[in-house]
């Protein structure tokens, strides 16, 4: 008995911290162990003696992407608003206020590991899958899991006042979850029934609450602190975490899967989260092709890359 509630008290830590397989409803979702930077280094032009500009000693080094394939993301900026706007920002507080990062150290070599991880492991595992998975069934499956994160989504857009936004995420899930296969195929998007994202993270943002320092935990993509808060948080707004495989337990409410059954609901939570992350990264084989040798620092290219992405987001 000793031994058996030991093995319980496992499958439930590894619940906790391997949950975002069905549950999270995440700011870069499933996505590879570091963001995708967006990178341009410019070398400064230098005037020659007859005062005619003089070419750069060293090509201006630019990374190429290729995006997953999935839905028109209407979270774009505009053409030709380069500025970034900070909505909670002070009167006497730039945009560059928001990059706070005092834990850099601690961070920097979390981000080697994962980039390390990403490399040695995930990487090679996603391209033996991609050689043997059709690209049209790594697209289905992103489209089952991405629907499966539906309750997150819609439970933050009515934290945020955004009727329509909920309104339309209800609409996909229903149209998608029918229609579309059990969410395998994204009618909705044929449909051009689309909204802005939304996340625990953006509802707290949205309520005036600051990002907090950035931060760079082991297996999972970056954060703020504000965003690593709001991302638990989302996975218990996810009913498949405590109607069906139950990480968190309600008293008095039942569930698929018992709660006695803690190491059945382990091995499907991480078979889940695994499944989903090496078919993300097949997704996105390219998507950090020469990034390593495009920039000098790559650690806070990604960061700069995350934490405008998510002023983007707030914005909305």
């Amino acid at each position: 008995m000793r031994g058996k509630n030991r093995l319980g008290l496992i499958g439930l830590a590894l619940n906790l911290y391997l949950a975002a397989g069905l549950g999270g409803c995440s700011i870069l979702d499933s996505s590879p162990l570091i963001a995708e930077p967006t990178i341009a280094r410019q070398i400064p032009m230098l005037d020659t003696a007859d005062g005619s500009p003089a070419q750069p000693s060293q090509p201006i080094l630019k990374v190429a992407q290729r995006e997953p394939p999935k839905k028109p993301d209407p979270k774009e900026e505009p053409p030709g608003d380069d500025a970034i706007f900070d909505p909670f920002a002070k009167e006497d507080e730039g945009v560059d206020e928001e990059d706070y990062d005092p834990w850099e150290p601690f961070n920097s070599k979390i981000f080697e590991f994962n980039q390390q991880l990403d490399k040695w492991v995930l990487k090679p595992v996603a391209r033996g899958y991609n050689f043997i998975m059709p690209d049209p069934l790594q697209v289905g499956i992103h489209n089952f899991f991405y629907n499966l994160r539906f309750p997150p989504r819609f439970f933050n857009n009515l934290f945020q006042g955004k009727l329509k936004g909920a309104g339309i995420e209800v609409e996909r899930f229903l149209i998608n979850s029918t229609a579309g296969v059990g969410g395998f195929i994204d009618v909705a998007e044929r449909m051009d029934i689309n909204t802005p994202e939304e996340d625990m993270g953006q509802t707290l943002g949205f309520h005036g609450v600051g990002p907090g320092p950035y931060l760079v935990v082991p297996f999972l993509p970056p954060f703020t602190v504000r965003d690593f808060f709001g991302y638990f948080v989302d996975i218990g707004l996810n009913p498949i975490n405590w109607l069906v495989l139950p990480i968190i337990e309600v008293e008095g409410i039942p569930s698929v899967v018992p709660h006695s059954h803690r190491n059945t609901t382990t091995i499907i939570q991480l078979g889940a989260r695994v499944g989903d992350m090496v078919n993300e990264r097949s997704l996105n084989l390219e998507k950090f092709q020469g990034a390593e040798e495009a920039t000098l620092d790559l650690y806070s290219a990604v960061r700069n890359a995350y934490l405008q992405s998510r002023k983007r987001q707030i914005r909305q």
